[in-house]
């Protein structure tokens, strides 16, 4: 079995699987408990705060648990809402975004927000200068990803931090999660940068689990009140075994970094340079700089990406259509509609998304099914 299908989960790795289950056998008491093994459990959650801070360069208190990107991008653009809705009521995000970013803004728009969707060129990033001309004195948030979840390309985070400098009072998110442990860090992490979201599924932690990166300073209100948990900022009881192991993950994830993303750099190019010497695929996800090492997003012209999907899971290889979460919906990929690609092009794209596990093995027994189901599929034609 060849998976490549890692934006939309990936597996547990054994090693915090391990943590997991030593974990909540032997840390079961809640953190919020005055005893002592209410104690024991709470020093445990915060050592692995700690981690997580030191593996990315930043403060303890700047790292707040959440169950997963989807949380962790509703609070940070609603709870921006909330926090500022007294300062202005305007939203910049792009046309690209995941849906927990664009279907958040689609909510605050029906409270009386006003939205701006930043356009993509033909590679899907935005344009500094548009955002530029895009504020206003109302606006609040700014909300851009790092790296696209269907294609792999990589926004300018540099040129956008640039211009979000002139501008210290509007808050910034990104949504990073796909651009973890792939050689995107100082991008990523810059001074001027203000939310930063995670999901732990994404790196070999447990489902279910994520953290957000809230610089110090920036006021933010909670979505989920109650016990005052996450400094009285995210309450509900904490999951440690989850915490624990995905503090292990990322460990794991940021060990030997650069030759991880090298790794997948070749392998996705072993793939993209076979592929794209047939004269019906089109490729969406492209050899330059802007593309994240990790994804590659290609169509073979008059046939269905569902159809491509199974015809490899038959020879024992998973992909995914452009999204995981909309697949199953039949929802056309609103990244490559932003690009303005053909709906009769758009409807074949298909992903094939990778960890540092896979190898270039992998890559060369998918280039030999795909020219035996490039054959088969031309009969269709």
């Amino acid at each position: 079995m060849i998976y490549f299908d890692n934006s939309a989960t990936t597996k547990a790795a054994p090693a915090v699987v391990d943590t997991y289950a030593k974990v909540s056998e032997r840390y079961w008491g809640n953190p919020s408990s005055l005893h002592n093994f209410g104690e024991q459990a709470f020093n445990l959650l915060e050592q692995s705060r700690q981690q997580i801070a030191d593996l990315l360069g930043v403060s303890l208190s700047e790292i707040l648990f959440t169950s997963g990107g989807t949380e962790g991008d509703n609070w940070a653009i609603k709870g921006t809402a909330i926090a500022k809705r007294e300062f202005g009521n305007h939203l910049i995000t792009t046309e690209v975004e995941h849906p927990a970013v664009h279907n958040s803004m689609e909510q605050l728009k029906q409270l009386g927000f006003e939205v701006t969707y930043l356009p993509v060129d033909e590679n899907g990033r935005v344009s500094a200068s548009d955002l530029r001309s895009a504020i206003r004195p109302t606006t609040i948030l700014v909300s851009t990803m790092a790296v696209n979840n269907e294609t792999g390309a990589v926004q300018p985070l540099a040129e956008i931090a640039d211009v979000m400098r002139d501008f210290p009072k509007i808050h910034w998110h990104i949504d990073a999660v796909q651009g973890i442990g792939k050689g995107l860090h100082d991008l990523i992490f810059n001074d001027r940068v203000d939310f930063i979201t995670f999901s732990g599924h994404k790196f070999h932690a447990p489902r279910g689990i994520g953290f957000m990166y809230k610089r110090q300073g920036r006021t933010i209100a909670p979505l989920m009140t109650g016990g005052g948990q996450e400094r009285d900022l995210r309450s509900g009881t904490e999951n440690l075994p989850a915490i624990a192991a995905m503090a292990k993950a990322l460990r794991l994830l940021l060990d030997d970094e650069a030759a991880k993303v090298q790794r997948q750099q070749e392998v996705r190019l072993t793939i993209l340079n076979h592929i794209k010497t047939f004269s019906h695929v089109t490729i969406f996800s492209k050899d330059l700089p802007v593309f994240a090492p990790h994804i590659l997003c290609f169509a073979i012209e008059s046939v269905r990406g569902e159809t491509i999907v199974h015809a490899f899971e038959e020879h024992g290889i998973y992909i995914s259509t452009t999204s995981a979460c909309s697949s199953k919906k039949h929802v056309e990929s609103s990244t490559l509609q932003a690009m303005k690609i053909d709906d009769g092009i758009a409807t074949s794209a298909v992903r094939v998304s990778l960890d540092e596990h896979n190898t270039l093995a992998e890559a060369e027994q998918f280039n030999q099914v795909f020219d035996e189901l490039y054959r088969g599929f031309a009969k269709l034609r």
